[in-house]
């Protein structure tokens, strides 16, 4: 048996200032320098690992296969993607697979992928391999928060999305479609696809999986899966793209019976628009958020700390980490013992290097970046504090989320102003594992609040330690406001943003 297997992924936030170049996808510590792995160093970084990748590669061995993996190219959401990225990870993979003689191809792809040409960068990606080889079967993976189109289904035989958010069934969910097409290829089933979206944009902060109502969605789609058909998603999509599909969308995969695979999915959908008001995310002022937070008791030993999430500028939905409004409310309020991740500012981490570990200094950090699709300004935060640390920023992840996978925050430095210790990186890093804290010497234990530049997915990692949450809204391109985004290209109407338009109204009770 040959294999062929490659990744693509980006989540794209058409919104985002934060360029996304061939160099953004992949590790900087690679050998060839910042940008995607090929071959054999692909291989090796990704086998053994919890994530998609690992899952095909894990596959492919116990098939006793050959395998080509011609490229693992993942890069941080951010804008729109190159084209030059775009077409280069492509032609990689289509000259890979030109050379023919597979009996199968499983890809890990994201969904959501959004370039300067093309609203879906998957489909496009499929459409290219099916013309160069329109027969053999094709297993594709992708994120819950994929923005599905058609060329994504006309063009695989099996396609999976995960079923949690945080993400941490990224393995299982490759592993599931890797499972169904060996079995395609076996000639044991023969699946059909039947995919729909209805029009919703769910807001990202109401699509956790542990809470209602995708927690239960998403649970009958693991029982669709055990009961009735090969398998069964629920993309709850991303709504930081102003692109057509954008939002809530559904796929059902069974053994050639495309009637039941689209019964099952229209049940999917109806529940989640039945849902819509749960899906809506209510915004609390950010002095209220802080207030609250302050009144919480200390936490007694092993409670943990108090979690103050800045959701607004994550840069796992394509936020800069530059913004700086809530990590300036924070030390105006007085808050003590804080720990904060992250300030994204490579110029400031080079200035606290130059000083080295003990100097005292004051930084510029953040808000450097602009961001013209979003109202408001976030100004540099100067902050006086000891360089306590500085670190390559490299750390493997303790997983769940990710499990194994090295990460790579760039240079970076924990500055110590005497009530706050704060991170400031080189490379964009959502805090979702408890190892980016450990690396740098922060034991989020040792503290009462830990503030984080993140959403949902620090719950992967760091969610069993908290004492409680709060909500901090301050600014960024993850605005839990759509009213400050302008939506031009997305179908109309469409909840919420059309909540009291007349054919909006007739779209609800016509559902």
């Amino acid at each position: 048996m040959r294999l062929l297997i490659a990744m693509m992924k980006h989540e794209t936030n058409t919104f985002s200032p934060v360029p996304t170049p061939l160099a953004r996808f992949g590790p900087s510590y690679s050998d060839r320098g910042p940008g995607p792995l090929y071959g054999e160093a692909a291989i090796q970084a990704y086998r053994g690992t919890g994530s998609g990748l690992g899952a095909y590669l894990d596959l492919a061995a116990r098939e006793k296969a050959d395998i080509v993996l011609p490229i693992a190219a993942s890069a941080p959401p951010s804008r729109p993607v190159e084209d030059g990225a775009y077409e280069h990870i492509a032609a990689m993979i289509c000259d890979a697979v030109a050379k023919g003689g597979y009996d199968g191809m499983f890809h890990d792809l994201h969904g959501a992928m959004v370039t300067e040409s093309f609203e879906d960068g998957e489909g496009e990606l499929l459409r290219r391999i099916r013309a160069i080889d329109p027969k053999t079967p094709i297993a594709v993976s992708l994120d819950m928060h994929a923005n599905l189109y058609d060329a994504m289904i006309e063009n695989a035989t099996v396609v999976t999305g995960y079923r949690t958010y945080p993400h941490i069934d990224t393995y299982d969910t490759a592993k599931r479609a890797g499972e169904i097409l060996l079995r395609a290829m076996r000639g044991e089933v023969r699946p059909v696809m039947a995919w729909g979206n209805v029009p919703m944009l769910p807001h990202v902060m109401r699509q956790g999986s542990d809470d209602h109502p995708n927690k239960e969605l998403q649970a009958r789609c693991a029982a669709i899966a055990s009961e009735a058909a090969l398998d069964a998603s629920l993309f709850t999509g991303f709504p930081h793209a102003d692109i057509t599909n954008a939002g809530l969308s559904a796929l059902v995969v069974t053994d050639g019976d495309r009637a039941l695979a689209e019964q099952l999915r229209d049940e999917l959908l109806d529940q989640a628009w039945k849902d819509r008001e749960d899906f809506v995310y209510r915004i609390e002022p950010l002095q209220q958020s802080l207030a609250r937070a302050k009144a919480i008791e200390p936490s007694k030993p092993g409670e943990g700390p108090i979690v103050l999430l800045d959701h607004y500028d994550n840069c796992a939905s394509g936020g800069t980490m530059d913004t700086t409004l809530v990590l300036a409310a924070i030390l105006r309020a007085g808050l003590d013992n804080v720990a904060a991740f992250a300030i994204y500012d490579p110029e400031a981490v080079q200035q606290a290097i130059t000083a080295g570990i003990g100097a005292k200094v004051t930084l510029s950090i953040g808000g450097k970046m602009q961001m013209p699709e979003i109202p408001g300004e976030s100004p540099p935060l100067t902050v006086t504090g000891t360089v306590k640390t500085i670190s390559s920023g490299r750390f493997r992840n303790k997983g769940p989320m990710g499990r194994g996978v090295m990460m790579d925050m760039g240079p970076s430095i924990v500055i110590d102003t005497g009530k706050a210790e704060i991170v400031v990186i080189s490379r964009h890093v959502e805090p979702n594992d408890l190892n980016c804290l450990l690396s740098l010497g922060i034991d989020p234990m040792q503290k009462r609040y830990v503030m984080l530049k993140s959403r949902v997915h620090w719950r992967a990692g760091l969610g069993a330690l908290a004492k409680s949450v709060v909500d901090c809204a301050g600014i960024g391109v993850c605005t839990s406001d759509y009213g400050q985004l302008t939506f031009t290209k997305v179908r109309r109407p469409i909840y919420p943003l059309d909540l009291r338009n007349s054919a909006f109204q007739a779209v609800s009770k016509n559902r």
